[in-house]
């Protein structure tokens, strides 16, 4: 009886490993094909745009960026300036400090001419108190506003932000992060274009600074990192960003803006409550928690994407800050998907429910497990003799050859659009990450997903030391080879 059983679980599991490995080369085939329709269809509508219209335009909304700091005291005033150069019409720049430990609001205080006021604070969303709210006595400095508070992390910084914000629309942003001068006009038009959906979130694309040349808050000159890691996520981005968003985009089925840099309806984000302080993955919890309020309502909607690189972030490259970071992605995405759980497989949410939330549940945070799981079913066959080596690596070439497909046709994508890697010694270097990728550091992806899973059964939270070296102009870097004589 139990050797039955035993022999029909294997069978089982063999079908169901079977269909997860025909589906996930299916999944993304149609992945590929609709973020490729999409990314032509946004080259033809944007090859005539002129994006000055959008400055000038009276019905241009407003938008209030908000970037929280802690501890930024090395950068923190020529990230603000690097803001306040944004063009655009109407906007104003939120900095929150998040009770910083260092000299953070003084070196902002100092620089900006910024004095406490008499702000009419209204807490629509509970944070940690706020100790004050400083503007500018220089006229120039009239977009900033500066509010201090005891610290409550990175949610209810933004929250606070939000409290502050007198515009129609929310850039909620990293302040270390580096914004293109046409970022806001590019990420507001999906506002202003749709009239028969309220569009309600919208994201753009990350793109990785490191090694890059840095002048003035403007990335300069395009190099990938000099690091195996720091190029192995350049091309998880392009997969992420060009390819994987950009066709959920084209179905409506997107669920996560970046928490770098996204743009949000103010009115809709305060009547879900703003983010959720209470998780460590924000950025996916609110663009969830809004799609589910707008389903709920029977109210038409959008999350649209913008597929240019408007935004530049350094990534680590030192595997233990990595590992904490996927480590944190993991469990903000088991955290979200588990709050909403009646979401999945819900027909009442239609699309978004039925589609976009089981896709995230199965190849998002089940990935891990299940790959663990056919490494331990290989084993078990293994041990059996039941073990067949001609269908393991028909399979297993099979998976890397789809690998290698869709990371090639990611960088074919950047290359088509904006070709910011000009260097073809860059290119032969992404190649070769490729290659050796999927034997190399996917499976210490896989690793730091299931430490992730781990770390939330056990009940750990918290964001993690996040170590950045920051930027670097092309004079930093002549001055450091001329020290170390390279």
């Amino acid at each position: 009886m139990y050797n039955f059983l035993f022999y029909f679980l294997i069978e089982v599991f063999g079908v169901l490993f079977m269909i997860l490995s025909f589906g996930t080369v299916l999944i993304y085939f149609i992945i590929m094909i609709l973020s490729a329709l999409e990314m032509r269809d946004f080259r033809r509508k944007n090859r005539f745009a002129d994006y000055q219209d959008i400055i000038t335009s009276p019905i241009a909304p407003g938008v209030s960026i908000i970037a929280p700091a802690f501890n930024e005291a090395a950068n923190i005033v020529q990230n603000a300036q690097s803001l306040l150069s944004l063009h655009y019409g109407k906007f104003e720049v939120i900095i929150v400090n998040d009770g910083s430990k260092d000299d953070t609001l003084q070196k902002l205080v100092d620089s900006f001419a910024l004095v406490k006021t008499a702000f009419a604070y209204n807490p629509d969303i509970e944070t940690q108190a706020v100790r004050g709210v400083y503007r500018s006595t220089n006229k120039s400095f009239r977009r900033l506003i500066v509010v201090d508070k005891e610290n409550g992390g990175k949610a209810d910084a933004l929250n606070a932000g939000i409290n502050v914000a007198s515009m129609e629309l929310l850039a909620c942003i990293d302040v270390d992060c580096i914004l293109a001068n046409d970022s806001i006009t590019r990420m507001v038009r999906p506002f202003m274009e749709e009239t028969n959906r309220k569009v309600i979130a919208v994201g753009g694309v990350i793109g990785i600074a490191n090694n890059c040349d840095v002048q003035d808050g403007t990335v300069t000159k395009y190099r990938i990192p000099e690091s195996t890691l720091g190029r192995f996520q350049v091309i998880e981005y392009f997969r992420a960003f060009l390819m994987g968003r950009m066709a959920w985009s084209r179905v409506n089925g997107l669920m996560l803006i970046s928490g770098a840099f996204g743009f949000f309806k103010k009115d809709l984000v305060k009547a879900v409550g703003g983010y959720f302080p209470k998780t460590v993955g924000e950025d996916i919890e609110l663009v969830v928690r809004m799609r589910r309020y707008m389903e709920e309502k029977n109210q038409k909607y959008r999350v649209a994407f913008v597929p240019d690189p408007l935004c530049w972030t350094e990534v680590p490259e030192d595997e233990s800050v990595l590992s904490r970071q996927r480590n944190r992605w993991m469990r903000g995405t088991i955290e979200t998907l588990q709050l909403h759980r009646k979401i999945g497989l819900n027909p009442r949410y239609g699309f978004f429910g039925m589609v976009s939330f089981s896709f995230w549940t199965i190849y998002e945070k089940l990935a891990p497990i299940l790959e663990l799981m056919g490494v331990l079913y290989t084993l078990v066959l293994i041990l059996i003799g039941d073990f067949s080596a001609v269908y393991f690596f028909a399979l297993l070439t099979m998976i890397y050859l789809l690998s290698l497909l869709i990371s090639v046709f990611s960088i074919l994508y950047e290359q088509i659009t904006y070709n910011n890697y000009k260097d073809k010694k860059d290119l032969r270097r992404l190649i070769w990450i490729i290659l050796i990728e999927p034997f190399v550091l996917h499976p210490k992806v896989v690793l730091w997903g299931l430490r992730g899973h781990f770390d939330f059964i056990m009940g750990k939270g918290g964001w993690g030391k996040m170590i950045r070296t920051g930027f670097k102009t092309a004079e930093d870097k002549k001055n450091i080879q001329t020290q170390t004589g390279v």
